[in-house]
């Protein structure tokens, strides 16, 4: 099979990562999970062995952590840090992840420059070139053309050619869902107050609107579901803040 062959690389290009991917995530869910995982890690020890190459030190921590593991499971993003993918493309994986949904909702603004409520190909196109130009790195057109059609494949999940706000967020995830903390739908008022206070980035007693995007964003991962028409509703039409103490 192509996959288990450009496994033997001592570099992946771009379309080989893209392959590779779709291979082991066997069911689709955006996930190397239980057996397609383990299948994964056995096929790349044999792979390696017959090039006649050593694992590399990040190849050999991921074996150790997930290779007689059947719970584990990576995405796109940590399958990207583990293979010696070509070095531009491994940028956009590199170091993007963000501090706060805050900063998430900051980018996807700037980038969503038509205010459709989707990042679309020339918007992604931008993204990843904005992306580049920050490492130092400069590649011609048909190369970033490229790389952009990739990633939508990768991330478009639903394949309708643009990337909603859950897409893009597995592109670019944040370090930490404060509201995942929370199991239960109701919140006592110690739990609210600290929660104010985190999507409150200014410190003004209201949540504003960017600091309200945010806030929709964990719930809508919280959630497990899509709430982009409340979202862009907010978002893009109301001039909004709610404040902590109401009149």
């Amino acid at each position: 099979m192509a996959a288990v062959t450009h496994l033997q690389g001592v570099e992946i290009s771009a379309a080989q990562f893209f392959e590779i991917w779709n291979h082991y995530d066997s069911d689709g869910n955006g996930y190397l999970d239980g057996k397609e995982l383990l299948n994964f890690i056995q096929e790349l020890q044999q792979a390696r062995k017959k090039a006649g190459l050593e694992l590399t030190p990040e190849m050999k921590a991921f074996v150790d952590q997930y290779g007689k593991n059947t719970d584990g499971k990576i995405g796109i993003v940590e399958l990207a840090q583990i293979l010696p993918t070509e070095e531009n493309f491994l940028l956009f994986f590199r170091c993007q992840q963000l501090k706060s949904s805050e900063d998430f909702m900051q980018t996807w603004r700037k980038y969503d420059t038509d205010h459709s409520g989707f990042i679309e190909t020339e918007e992604l196109k931008s993204f990843l070139k904005d992306l580049l130009q920050k490492a130092n790195k400069q590649i011609d057109d048909s190369k970033l053309t490229e790389y952009t059609e990739i990633m939508l494949k990768m991330f478009d999940s639903n394949n309708d050619g643009k990337l909603e706000l859950t897409e893009m967020a597995s592109l670019l995830p944040v370090q930490e869902n404060f509201l995942l903390q929370f199991k239960s739908v109701k919140m006592c008022g110690k739990e609210f107050n600290k929660a104010f206070k985190l999507y409150d980035q200014d410190g003004n007693g209201y949540i504003d609107e960017n600091e309200l995007d945010a806030l929709l964003k964990d719930l809508c991962e919280k959630n497990k579901k899509v709430i982009l028409e409340l979202f862009l509703m907010i978002s893009l039409n109301w001039d909004f803040k709610e404040s902590l103490n109401p009149a």
